[in-house]
């Protein structure tokens, strides 16, 4: 496709995707995940026509402009949403696939300091909740969600949720729209309300006279554990 194509498209994804749009002229000044992607379009292109130096004062001034950070030589496939996209950065050897859906805050960083693929790979259909770190050489399976906040360190499997630090991956029971980003299990918050509950149950227990009613609130706390594990294998 033409890059004139490929640009129209990232305009037309916004008004498809956004129901916060009300006229088209607020995308020239109330996106700046595109703008950032349109500039980044172009430096892409005097990236890999050798002009290397121009390309990064391209980006530079973008990143200046709307505080997102992506590097031309970076690779960004078609339809890509960056939602709000404050302090999104995108590394040298990233790779993000078509219909992928990017929140701000989010980071696609490097852990090597050597010239190689460092970067992670993002492929067709993911969504990344807002803040969240994909670190390293690593890949997001097709249509994975990620948490917000998560940090990912190792792949992510294909249609996949991944939540949490250092994340971890549910590979059932996950929210299967695309906009659903905001039902993904909270795995963290479970956990402590399970062993804080218990805590208090137990502490109770040294002065509990009757037995029975202690029964009674272990088993509903177990009842509680069980919705935790059920969060994590769905």
């Amino acid at each position: 496709m033409s890059l004139w194509s490929i640009i129209k498209e990232d305009f037309h994804i916004i008004k498809q995707k956004d129901p916060a749009l009300n006229k088209s002229i607020e995308l020239f000044f109330n996106y700046p995940g595109l703008i950032a992607l349109v500039h980044y379009r172009i430096a892409h292109r005097f990236h890999k026509a050798g002009f290397k130096v121009l390309a990064r004062i391209l980006m530079g001034l973008t990143g200046f402009i709307t505080n997102v950070d992506i590097h031309p030589a970076a690779i960004i496939g078609r339809r890509v949403f960056i939602d709000h996209a404050t302090g999104v950065v995108i590394g040298e050897t990233a790779e993000v696939g078509n219909d992928v859906m990017i929140y701000q805050g989010v980071t696609l960083g490097g852990t090597s300091l050597d010239k190689v693929k460092r970067h992670p790979t993002i492929e067709d259909g993911v969504v990344i909740g807002a803040g969240a770190k994909i670190l390293g050489n690593i890949r997001i399976g097709a249509n994975a969600k990620i948490g917000a906040n998560s940090v990912v360190i190792k792949d992510v499997p294909p249609d996949c949720t991944a939540v949490g630090i250092p994340a971890r991956v549910i590979v059932k029971g996950r929210a299967q729209g695309i906009n659903a980003i905001n039902k993904l299990p909270d795995i963290d918050r479970a956990l402590f309300e399970y062993l804080f509950k218990r805590l208090q149950i137990l502490e109770s227990a040294q002065d509990e006279r009757n037995s029975t009613k202690l029964k009674v609130e272990l088993e509903s706390l177990d009842e509680l554990y069980a919705h935790f594990l059920q969060s994590l294998k769905g």
